[in-house]
């Protein structure tokens, strides 16, 4: 019988131990905070982050961290990006180099600039080559309400992206496999600062036509620095590139759209995270993408713009003038 522990239960920790117990696989949950985990295990549920979602009885959650990564065939890492690699050194003496990890984190770490299985690798080195990462447009609160969903889990090592996909598949998750790592990560990171743009653009009431410019152009963004970065072009079409974009920016239950529209309120963003239980990744995600963007000498207008009114208190109707009035350019201008 295949076993998985998951480290993180925030909303999307919480979902994919529901899909995974829904499907009889015994799956323990982790939880930084002992007072939460045994609330957790004795309401049945997550009522902080999931509410109304009982847990089946094939899920278990504990805060010792050995009880829930020892003898598992798959981890979830499920954790904050800035958080990852603490919580890496947390479970290293007691994780198999036979168990296989996956990132569903989508994030950069700050200084590092590096993505999430990046970190994996360097603080698991006996786990290198059997890492990998998930994504895709799977808001969580859909996925746990049973509503048909696509993933992709990417591996440098496709056997390990196949047995990956055997676990995590059930009758309304369907998962993909890939090989590019580099483009499913950083896809699934940047597109949280476009969604950011997006809620931005919906607060200020800018219409359909400016979102559809917002999506597209960030899409141009991403890929441009994905392929820099040493991404597959096609995969920013797929699902952890378009597919997560459009979920992201169109939806108002991604959290770094909310935090967007709240921004164009007149909301600080200093009030909307003392708000916030969960975190909206785009927001440290924009620094660190800044910071990739000129290393490898790629533009990313959005992204700047952003970052002048998350940390630079520019007025967001300035911000989107600035976009609209930059020098012309080819469509294309940057690929061909």
């Amino acid at each position: 019988m295949v076993s998985v522990g998951v480290i993180g239960s925030g909303a999307w920790g919480t979902t994919l131990a529901l899909l995974l117990a829904r499907k009889g696989i015994p799956t323990t949950l982790w939880d930084h905070q002992p007072a939460r985990a045994q609330q957790m295990q004795q309401q049945r549920e997550n009522s902080l982050f999931l509410p109304h979602f009982p847990f089946p009885d094939a899920i278990q959650v504990t805060a010792n961290i050995a009880e829930a990564v020892q003898q598992k065939d798959l981890v979830l890492l499920v954790t904050p990006s800035q958080k990852l690699r603490d919580n890496l050194r947390l479970l290293a003496p007691y994780i198999s180099p036979q168990t296989i990890l996956v990132s569903a984190s989508k994030g950069i770490e700050l200084n590092t600039l590096q993505r999430m299985t990046e970190i994996v690798a360097a603080e698991l080195p006996r786990s290198r080559g059997r890492i990998a990462a998930l994504s895709g447009p799977n808001l969580s609160r859909e996925v746990a309400e049973g509503k048909p969903t696509a993933a992709v889990v990417a591996s440098e090592q496709l056997d390990i992206a196949d047995q990956a996909r055997m676990i995590l598949t059930g009758n309304t998750f369907r998962v993909y496999t890939s090989h590019d790592v580099i483009g499913v990560e950083l896809g699934g990171a940047l597109k949280n600062i476009i969604a950011i743009g997006a809620g931005v653009n919906d607060g200020l009431g800018y219409g359909e036509n400016a979102k559809a410019a917002i999506i597209t152009r960030g899409l141009v963004e991403i890929s441009r620095l994905g392929v820099a970065a040493g991404a597959h072009a096609l995969t920013f079409s797929g699902l952890a590139g378009m597919g997560d974009l459009v979920a992201s920016c169109a939806s108002s239950l991604s959290r770094n759209q909310q935090l967007g529209q709240r921004l164009a309120g007149g909301e600080s963003l200093s009030t909307i995270l003392q708000s916030t239980r969960s975190v909206a990744e785009g927001v440290t995600t924009t620094q660190a993408a800044l910071q990739l963007a000129a290393r490898y000498q790629v533009e990313m207008p959005i992204a700047k713009q952003l970052s002048l009114v998350l940390f630079e208190d520019l007025n967001p109707h300035q911000a989107v003038t600035e976009l609209m009035m930059r020098d012309p350019k080819g469509e294309l201008e940057g690929f061909i």
